[in-house]
């Protein structure tokens, strides 16, 4: 079945109360809204803040092979500062800032303007991330983007699986960020992978619906 059509709701901006940016990775997008409904009613004036960036997309990648017939599929550690920032909560917490993921990275600003240009930062994060230098044309679309976080950011991801040769892996290039340093690489059963998704042990996720796509993929 089909969804029935989303509410038609315009918002008119009113007042853009953003801070000026420092230059920083991230910019903060401060504006006051109105919101027009269908039936004509109009509402108060609200004020909504979300995040920006000049690289807004991001690609993840699902570098798989098959080991004596059993699917195997590449996580790395990834750093993410913002953890750092959680209260405690009764519920378990992650031990530290990194977590296990599908190798993902930003799509460039020149990159997003076409397909190729978002397989192509795919390729560029494939050699920085795992060390596979392979042609773009072997990364194939892996069910169709998302926006993970919709309520701050318009952030949206990209999917993509390829099948690569363990034994031709290099060492990762690295983007030079001091948060990909001693990052770890890892092949594991997507089985296993998928069941630590379930036990709580993979927390990112994205990676979670790279890796069940990924499963469905070579059903």
């Amino acid at each position: 079945m089909s969804l029935p059509a989303a509410p038609t709701i315009r918002l008119e901006l009113l007042e853009d109360l953003s801070p000026a940016s420092d230059g920083g990775f991230l910019r903060l997008v401060r504006r006051r809204y109105r919101a027009h409904y269908a039936d004509g009613r109009i509402s108060r004036s609200f004020v909504y803040d979300a995040v920006d960036r000049s690289a807004l997309d991001a690609v993840v990648i699902a570098a798989h092979f098959e080991r004596q017939g059993i699917h195997q599929v590449y996580l790395r550690t990834a750093v993410r500062p913002p953890l750092l920032l959680r209260a405690a909560h009764p519920v378990s917490e992650p031990p530290n800032a990194a977590l296990w993921e599908l190798p993902a990275g930003l799509v460039d600003l020149h990159e997003r303007e076409t397909w190729e240009g978002v397989r192509r930062a795919a390729q560029r994060e494939l050699d920085e991330e795992l060390g596979f230098k392979l042609e773009p044309e072997r990364l194939e679309a892996l069910g169709l983007s998302v926006f993970p976080a919709p309520g701050f950011i318009g952030e949206r991801h990209f999917f993509f699986c390829v099948r690569v040769d363990p034994g031709a892996r290099n060492e990762p290039t690295l983007d030079g960020s001091v948060l990909e340093q001693d990052g770890l690489v890892l092949a594991m059963p997507l089985s296993e992978a998928l069941s630590l998704c379930r036990e709580g042990e993979i927390l990112d996720s994205k990676t979670e619906l790279g890796l069940r796509r990924l499963q469905e993929r070579l059903a």
